[in-house]
């Protein structure tokens, strides 16, 4: 198999200077290079760049794509926005982890998968994860828990470990969350376990009114400042932090509900996956089976609605039978058994299946030198 690699960043809160884009240029002379953007994928070569240090220093979300297994997803946000000691109590082992440099909270996530799997192109992957971004700025923890939950996978925790906050909405996870888990192949068994314990999403959502509300609280010269910097476009992380900061003082719907929840731990949550997956596999087994079964009782109707149809013309049927043998033709030797088999099943019906046995016998002692119509014989179990 042929390698194949698959690098792309992409630039969120400022685009790239030109300076910036000629530094990325010195590393790759067929990579795709935007402002927003690098690009560049690999059946042969390696990339000469640094990731780590790429996403400290230019961008704010990462994809690696390898056909032997490997998948990375990395995002950048402002420290201010994501406390590191938040993400170290969801993202700390080697599936999910996370430092701070410059200000800034790079969180990791690593799928390995041994056994490599199908052919996926990258192109197009990052941007269906990459608003994951955005509802963490917002304060949505569901992305980091799923990083304890692929921790959890993995083998990297204690059984006894004890899960952290189970955020609202894990049984309503977003189209980029969706991606995110298909990425990092975590098991659906798992997060559906998992979600028991959480709120529904609407919980941690705010009211217009209530929001207005807290604004009006501000001093006045601190709204002028956030409304100056708003219209010169200073700093776009400003609303989230703004957000993050509205949510802090009214106290948080993720914490009201984490505290209503009972902690589980790594070992209860997989086992409990285990159970439910089987019971999803039994419950699929006797869908299957009683779906069978119906398709079954159709057939059998419609074969008994058949015979009693021919039941009349059996004395013909055998005469059919030998012209169609004596045409010599493939098409008819197929015919001929057909219709053979309709007679066998006729005669079953009226319990004179040795009369059939004997007349069968007869012709196929009679037929003995055309090999093809016998070997017909063989196959239909005639």
């Amino acid at each position: 198999m042929s390698e194949y690699q698959y690098y792309e960043f992409q630039a969120i809160d400022r685009p790239l200077t030109e300076k910036e884009m000629q530094e990325l240029r010195s590393y790759s002379t067929r990579g795709r290079i935007t402002p927003t953007s690098f690009v560049n994928d690999y059946s042969w070569g390696r990339f000469k760049g640094d990731e780590e240090a790429w996403m400290e220093k230019y961008f704010d979300a990462f994809l690696y794509l390898a056909n032997w297994g490997t998948h990375v997803f990395k995002l950048r946000l402002p420290s201010r926005l994501l406390d590191l000691k938040t993400v170290h109590l969801y993202c700390s082992g080697e599936g999910a982890f996370a430092h701070e440099k410059n200000g800034k909270v790079i969180l990791t996530f690593v799928s390995e998968d041994e056994g490599g799997g199908e052919w996926v192109e990258g192109e197009g992957l990052l941007s269906s994860l990459i608003s994951v971004r955005a509802e963490i700025a917002r304060g949505d923890l569901r992305c980091l828990y799923l990083g304890w939950l692929l921790c959890a996978q993995n083998g990297e925790l204690d059984e006894d470990d004890v899960e952290p906050p189970v955020p609202p909405g894990l049984g309503q996870l977003s189209a980029s969350l969706e991606s995110l888990v298909d990425f990092l192949r975590i098991d659906p068994n798992l997060i559906y376990v998992a979600a028991q314990a959480s709120g529904p999403l609407e919980e941690a959502k705010y009211k217009q009114e209530e929001i207005r509300e807290w604004i009006g609280t501000l001093p006045a010269e601190e709204k002028d400042d956030v409304l100056a910097k708003l219209i010169a476009n200073e700093d776009l992380t400003l609303t989230k932090e703004l957000f993050r900061r509205f949510i802090k003082e009214r106290v948080s719907g993720n914490q009201q509900i984490a505290e209503k929840s009972e902690r589980r731990t790594a070992g209860e949550l997989l086992h409990a996956a285990e159970d439910h997956a089987e019971e999803r596999r039994r419950a699929a087994a006797k869908k299957a089976a009683e779906e069978k079964a119906q398709r079954d009782r159709k057939a059998a109707e419609s074969r008994a609605k058949y015979l009693d149809e021919i039941a009349k013309r059996e004395p013909n049927l055998w005469s059919q039978v030998e012209n169609l043998i004596s045409t010599k033709q493939p098409k008819s030797y197929d015919q001929a058994v057909k219709l053979l088999v309709d007679l066998r099943d006729l005669a079953v019906r009226k319990g004179k299946t040795d009369e059939f046995e004997a007349r069968l016998n007869a012709l196929r002692a009679a037929q003995a030198r055309k090999p093809s119509f016998i070997e017909r014989l063989r196959k239909a179990k005639l």
